[in-house]
């Protein structure tokens, strides 16, 4: 495709995105006046919770092979142990921030071995050096993180949305780690192949005039990344809306919840963005299953969860019919920061069995 074709079509998909951005204005008009007063509301029980950095024990950075630079913190156990090692991939325009009461809660009882990156393009790790933003590479990228990590021992993996996705593409092209040195996985509001079908969570109206556009998003992005980018700082309240709304259960969540989500979609580059939501589109990863079926497998999702829906799980549970599934009500797509005592009660028994 030539620049100019590339240009035209970017134009028309600008203009797509300000009639969308025009209609969703409109119909957000009055929440977005509410925003920083919903911000304040009293009884949101995590108004003092230090949302951030979590103290690690050792930093590192991890090259993929492609050149990344990947950001890692590792929490060691207080004594020696011969637990396996969790290893937490997070998911799709956030950050190891995504686990934080996982991390938190287990952190305090000093058990396990645990290991946090955040993925290419996200958080505190680098761009993409070379090759494609794909989950396959993301997949290479897990096998760098656990080469450097955890050399030897048994491993624990879990992963929410993007990052259960990312665990797919590591089984498909690395199978012999399952059963072997992969002993366990936990998949969090994730999906194995009919993300494309979700569209998002946005209406169907919506999803049949998007999609056409899905292959134009990398293009535009590279037109206009910067732009797009600033388009987002202005918008910073129907943004928060938006995360409300798709990323959350409950019809009052947690301002401070809602917050912490926004912050780390924000840091999040428009290039990025729309490079990764290419090859979410077109994910399909069910065959890759076949790697999983020799290990425990805990599956874990909102009720309410707009993006990757319980028929997501359900097909993944058809494909591993003995992995264990758990539903969590009035629950969105970060079930583990809006619902993070049940999903605990659900993970820490889950890993105590693989002990």
């Amino acid at each position: 495709m030539n620049r100019s074709k590339v240009a035209k079509g970017a134009g028309i998909f600008g203009a797509a995105v300000g009639v969308a951005a025009a209609g969703l204005a409109t119909a957000f008009a009055v929440e977005r006046a509410l925003v920083r007063r919903s911000v304040n509301e009293p009884g949101d029980p995590y108004t003092e919770e230090p949302f951030g950095d979590q103290p690690f024990d050792e930093e590192r950075i991890v090259t993929a092979a492609d050149g990344t630079d990947m950001h890692v913190e590792i929490i060691e156990p207080e004594s020696a142990t011969d637990e396996p090692t969790i290893v937490f991939v997070h998911g799709f325009a956030l950050d190891m921030g995504t686990f934080y009461f996982q991390r938190k809660e287990l952190a305090e009882r000093g058990t396990h071995r645990m290991v946090f990156y955040d993925q290419p393009g996200h958080g505190k790790s680098s761009r993409l050096k070379s090759g494609t933003y794909d989950l396959a590479a993301l997949g290479r990228s897990l096998a760098a993180v656990l080469e450097e990590t955890v050399p030897h021992g048994r491993i624990i993996l879990v992963g929410h949305s993007m990052g259960g996705m990312t665990i797919m593409a590591f089984a498909e092209q690395f199978p012999a780690w399952f059963g072997n040195r992969v002993t366990g996985a936990v998949l969090i509001s994730t999906s194995a192949g009919l993300f494309d079908k979700a569209k998002l969570g946005i209406t169907n109206l919506v999803a049949r005039v998007s999609s056409p556009f899905f292959p134009l998003w990398d293009k535009a992005a590279q037109l206009g990344g910067g732009t797009i980018d600033r388009a987002r700082v202005v918008s910073t309240d129907l943004a928060w809306l938006l995360t409300r709304r798709y990323g959350f259960g409950e019809p009052k969540p947690s301002p401070s919840l809602v917050t912490f989500v926004e912050s780390m979609n924000s840091k999040t580059s428009a290039e990025t963005l729309t490079k990764y939501l290419q090859t979410l589109y077109t994910h399909n990863r069910v065959p890759a299953l076949t790697a999983l079926r020799g290990v425990p497998v805990l599956v874990v999702v909102g009720d309410r969860d707009y993006l990757t829906p319980l028929s997501h799980s359900q097909q993944i549970i058809e494909n591993l019919p003995e992995a264990e599934l758990i539903t969590i009500e009035n629950s969105g797509h970060v079930v583990m920061l809006e619902k993070a005592d049940q999903v605990n009660a659900a993970l820490i028994p889950f890993l105590e069995k693989l002990t």
